[in-house]
């Protein structure tokens, strides 16, 4: 069975602000760095385990487009120690872990995945799309944060907060799709 990690993969989550002043903070790109994709073909299934505290921020976005240098060294390190400690838990709960039940191929050449989601200790059905980009495989999902029991990190009385809902994407080589 095909395994993959950092190396050759990515796991990324989108988090988007909103509030009175959303337009003074950023919506944020994270990337894990430690984290296992494996696939298998022949049954057609698919799992994933990300270690909940290698979540890095790889950069701050305006309008879905990097702002290199928005965010200070000590910014990133708040936010990133914020995301393990208070927002996942990580001490807790060390992995993010999702096991397929189905995965159904698509005329488009794509996938529709359906499976669990283990985030935070709390189980539930997660239903992904998946599409091939050039020699990868792209799968996206919606994750509503308070359906595992997370409160969507907010500062200065609620006025600036993030959105309840987060976007992730994870790509393989579309070689190795299941």
């Amino acid at each position: 069975m095909p395994s993959f990690g950092p190396d050759d993969a990515t796991v990324e989550v989108f988090v988007f602000r909103e509030g009175l002043l959303a337009r003074a903070g950023h919506d944020l790109l994270l990337r894990a760095t430690r984290f296992e994709i494996v696939t298998d073909p022949g049954s057609r299934a698919v799992t994933v385990e990300v270690d909940a505290a290698s979540l890095r921020v790889a950069s701050a976005l305006r309008d879905g487009r990097p702002l290199p240098g928005a965010l200070s060294a000590a910014d990133v390190r708040e936010i990133e120690r914020t995301i393990a400690s208070t927002i996942l838990r990580a001490r807790e709960h060390p992995a993010i872990r999702f096991a397929s039940e189905a995965v159904e191929p698509r005329d488009d050449g794509g996938l529709d995945v359906r499976g669990r989601l283990t985030l935070a200790g709390v189980t539930r059905p997660l239903a992904l799309a998946a599409r091939r980009e050039g020699e990868r495989l792209v799968a996206e999902a919606r994750i509503a944060q308070p359906d595992f029991g997370i409160r969507p990190y907010s500062a200065m009385l609620g006025a600036l907060k993030v959105r309840p809902v987060v976007a992730v994407r994870a790509t393989i080589p579309a070689s190795e799709a299941p």
